[in-house]
């Protein structure tokens, strides 16, 4: 059963999203927070599973709170849960420690997917969050007239022609048994290589992985 902190302001929200979580399959809800502090004091006292955090909250910010939690709690997972979807607030979250970030318009489906996803330690990142940044780190290589091909010019890190079609992949958010059908290769194939590109990117995980990506302009 995976226990889920709920740090949210809004109250429509929190409620919509009590009843999601309630209704889901081995997932319960533990408790609620409508501010930072709150967020950051319930984490403490409950150690949940994952933390469903907003980025706008009262008294301490998403991201503030998450430095905080991730300090005395390495290993609780959170999954930021937000209507920002500036690049700023993107990198700003995961570099605060963030394990998932997805978008308040996401379908139920996929924030049950992001909640069991970062629990397992696989990480998230919203698709049209993916794109929206990586379109942004790519305008001044779009606008110029040069024509190279960025992929190739920035892969500083070796990694071979099939590791950046399997990371490409990964930024648009599919899954390693998707991404075997994508490419049309084994299961076991292709989480090795994820696994080689995690080693190579020096990451440990998939939302790390996807955010060195869009930084780097890998993909």
């Amino acid at each position: 059963m995976i226990n889920v902190l709920l740090v949210e302001d809004h109250e429509l929200y929190r409620m919509g999203l009590s009843m999601l979580i309630d209704k889901a399959e081995d997932i319960r809800l533990a408790a609620e927070a409508s501010d930072g502090l709150d967020g950051i004091k319930k984490a403490r006292e409950l150690s949940p599973d994952v933390i469903l955090m907003d980025i706008g909250l009262p008294n301490v910010d998403g991201i503030e709170a998450t430095v905080r939690i991730k300090e005395f709690n390495p290993d609780v997972k959170i999954l930021i849960f937000t209507s920002r979807d500036s690049q700023d607030d993107v990198f700003a979250a995961f570099k605060a420690g963030a394990d998932g970030y997805i978008m308040k318009g996401a379908t139920p489906e996929q924030t049950i997917s992001a909640i069991k996803s970062v629990y397992e330690g696989v990480g998230w990142i919203d698709p049209n969050i993916a794109k929206m940044v990586f379109a942004n780190l790519q305008k001044p290589a779009a606008e110029s007239n040069t024509l190279s091909e960025p992929r190739k010019g920035n892969n500083t890190y070796g990694l071979t022609e099939r590791e950046l079609d399997v990371l490409e992949l990964m930024v648009e958010g599919l899954s390693n048994p998707q991404i075997a059908d994508k490419l049309v290769i084994t299961r076991a194939t292709a989480k090795a290589h994820v696994h080689s590109i995690l080693q190579k990117l020096c990451v440990s995980s998939r939302t790390q992985a996807t955010v060195t990506a869009m930084k780097e302009g890998l993909v």
